[in-house]
């Protein structure tokens, strides 16, 4: 159908001139012939040498007509270069570059869409993938990124995708299967999935580096949602486990094994998706940077001013806080300790070694001006869940220390990401019932024999920017 606006084109004079100097040669030549035959002896050449001149003359007008004609200009009409090895190219080269465009087709920037990552397993052959990429063109889905990881029974793609919103996942996954990808997985994405995969390692890998506490959680945030367990070869009572791993680890499936750089085992699982090979590759290659780089914590320190004028010193604790903490311990009523390690505290001691590793999660103690130490709060890696707990010596009891730690874990939990933590402790012990309230946070109880379950649902709009979920006592922060 011919569009108005290209009714309208704009009348060229140059081509009108051309086409009547044409006509006048035309013409002109034709009488000359007529004159040279009618008056020459050798006129059939001179007739042939006109033929000549004619046609040079149609073949120039055909050639300038062709060039200036009302064809409509790309875009305008007729259909682009495409179809599945058009897709398959556009595919394969955001696959060198890590991102990029695709073979399907762009959607509107004025529609809604909706981020998706999706792993399907294809056969190896030529045009597989072709065949995905055509089926979500014809979903209007854009392909942001694409890798493959070849494996014995097929090539496992990748991809992560902008859909319409009105785009279901049931939907998506269907036509997938109809194009040949099998055993076919797909969750919500967000913007930090746009982040290519080799920078997002050089930055797992930078983290990991400047502290040791970060390694399970890169390794979470590496992997997508999976479980993570720091199996000890020891345990507390000093009793050996018999955890432990080949130094190149070991692949299941959907568990992964990686040996612990300061002894034991890292146990990775993911029922819902195997791992691939690549995503082992990966994480040992996390393993070993932080097995290279040994024990290491970063050291920052906050001096603050209680309200009696005492100044003091919240930094990050490790294990070479040990013996500080055991004469922590010594200073402890029996009441203290047994609130904070629920139950009998006569072996009290022997926890201290692995709540300061910094393997098993983060520490920050609180030291007075004389350097002496006089509270301990951690922020422990649990499976999928984060645990808070605290410890403040007697005589330091009820000056905010408490909730000035407690925020401070707080703060570092939504650093790393998670939904909730959750504290356990005795019903009666109202100080931390306290602490918790003083959050300001959403809390869920749970009470079972007397033992109470505090969990706090994690919203980043209640921290301060200092990094504390609202401090009450303690004032006059300084950072060293």
């Amino acid at each position: 159908m011919t569009s108005a606006k290209s009714a309208r084109r704009p009348h060229h004079w140059r081509r009108d001139l051309i086409e009547l100097a044409a006509l006048f040669t035309a013409v002109a030549v034709a009488d000359a012939i007529a004159n040279l035959i009618g008056h020459q002896p050798d006129g059939p050449y001179l007739l042939v040498a006109s033929a000549v001149a004619l046609v040079a003359t149609a073949a120039f007008h055909t050639w300038w007509a062709r060039r200036h004609s009302h064809a409509p200009p790309s875009g305008e009409g007729g259909s682009a270069p495409g179809g599945a090895d058009a897709a398959e190219h556009g595919a394969r080269a955001g696959t060198a570059g890590g991102a990029g465009g695709s073979g399907a087709g762009r959607i509107a920037g004025a529609e809604e869409t909706t981020l998706w990552r999706m792993r399907t397993t294809v056969r190896d052959a030529p045009g597989s993938l072709a065949a995905l990429c055509v089926a979500l063109a014809g979903l209007r889905v854009d392909i942001l990124t694409l890798g493959t990881h070849p494996l014995a029974q097929g090539t496992v793609d990748e991809f992560l995708l902008r859909a319409p919103a009105s785009l279901q996942a049931q939907e998506l996954s269907r036509e997938i299967a109809a194009a040949g990808g099998t055993s076919t997985w797909i969750e919500r994405a967000d913007a930090h999935d746009l982040v290519d995969i080799p920078t997002r390692v050089l930055s797992l890998a930078t983290r990991t580096a400047l502290d040791a506490a970060e390694l399970p959680l890169a390794l979470r945030q590496l992997l997508g949602r999976c479980t993570i367990h720091s199996l000890p070869a020891v345990s507390v009572t000093g009793r050996p486990t018999g955890e432990s791993a080949p130094v190149e680890g070991v692949l299941e499936e959907t568990v992964m094994r990686l040996r612990d750089p300061s002894g034991g085992v890292i146990s990775v699982e993911r029922p819902y998706l195997p791992f691939t090979p690549t995503e082992f590759a990966r994480a040992r290659a996390l393993v070993e940077l932080d097995a290279r780089l040994g024990p290491r914590v970063p050291r920052s320190e906050d001096v603050l001013t209680l309200p009696e004028g005492n100044e003091i010193t919240v930094r990050r604790a490790d294990r070479g806080d040990l013996a500080a903490a055991r004469a922590m311990h010594d200073r402890c009523s029996q009441r203290t300790l047994g609130l904070r390690y629920h139950g009998p505290v006569a072996d009290a001691d022997r926890y201290l070694d692995h709540l300061l590793s910094p393997r098993f999660g983060r520490t920050l103690a609180v030291q007075t001006a004389s350097g002496k130490l006089v509270a301990l709060g951690h922020l422990l890696w649990d499976g999928d869940e984060t645990e808070v707990a605290l410890l403040v010596e007697d005589d330091w009891q009820r000056r905010g220390i408490g909730s000035e730690v407690l925020g401070r874990l707080v703060a570092l939990a939504v650093e790393a990401g998670c939904d909730s933590v959750y504290a356990v402790t005795q019903s009666h012990n109202t100080g931390m019932v306290a602490a918790m309230r003083a959050l300001e946070l959403p809390l869920d109880y749970q009470i079972e024999e007397g033992t109470l379950v505090i969990t706090a649902r994690l919203t980043t709009d209640r921290l301060t920017p200092e990094g504390s979920a609202r401090p009450s006592a303690p004032t006059e922060g300084a950072r060293r």
